[in-house]
């Protein structure tokens, strides 16, 4: 978490505004009225604060020191700093959102983490995720990678033993990136 340490400021700068809108409507019609929803590496808080203006309780971590600080003063609200290799909690989340964020989860670890994941959800919670769309892993641009295609992102997800609602692929959302593709998941518990 180092990068997101170093380069805080232009991340929250080139993310804040990114427009998510239909990735939000996809996930939160899964989420009860009032649902608490677990905002899984919150980044620049701009989800956390959506989710917050639409009557969810959140609870947003992020791995970086310095993306909690300005994401809590964004959505003003408590960020966690904690790692997905830390999670602990037991059966309290209606959705988890890990928008661009399991992404940097090595292959050998991702498992522990879905399962931590889960763990943590009510019974038939729903979980977003999003990664790069490819099968590249290691190191890009001073940050660990772990890319995945619609077939990967399946077989891993039923793998964690969730059930998949959806895949679909999207452009890029920020500025001057429209050529990046990203494979979006949205499953159940």
């Amino acid at each position: 978490m180092n990068y997101y340490d170093k380069n805080a400021q232009e991340f929250f700068d080139g993310t804040v505004d990114a427009d998510m809108s239909s990735h939000h409507e996809k996930f939160i019609k899964y989420i009860p009225e009032n649902g608490h929803i677990l905002d899984a590496g919150c980044g620049s808080g701009r989800d956390t604060l959506m989710f917050k203006s639409l009557g969810f309780e959140v609870t947003s971590i992020d791995g970086s020191v310095e993306m909690c600080r300005l994401a809590s003063e964004y959505a003003k609200t408590e960020v966690l700093h904690m790692q997905f290799q830390e999670i602990e909690f037991e059966s309290i989340f209606d959705g988890i959102w890990a928008s661009a964020s399991l992404l940097h989860v090595p292959s050998d670890e991702i498992e522990m983490v879905l399962t931590r994941l889960k763990d943590s959800m009510k019974d038939s919670g729903v979980l977003y995720a999003s990664f790069k769309y490819g099968d590249f892993e290691g190191m890009r641009n001073g940050r660990f990678f772990n890319d995945l295609t619609e077939k990967t992102a399946i077989e891993l997800f039923k793998k964690a033993d969730f059930k998949v609602i959806d895949t679909w692929i999207t452009s890029d959302s920020r500025k001057g990136r429209e050529n990046e593709k990203w494979v979006n998941i949205l499953v159940r518990k």
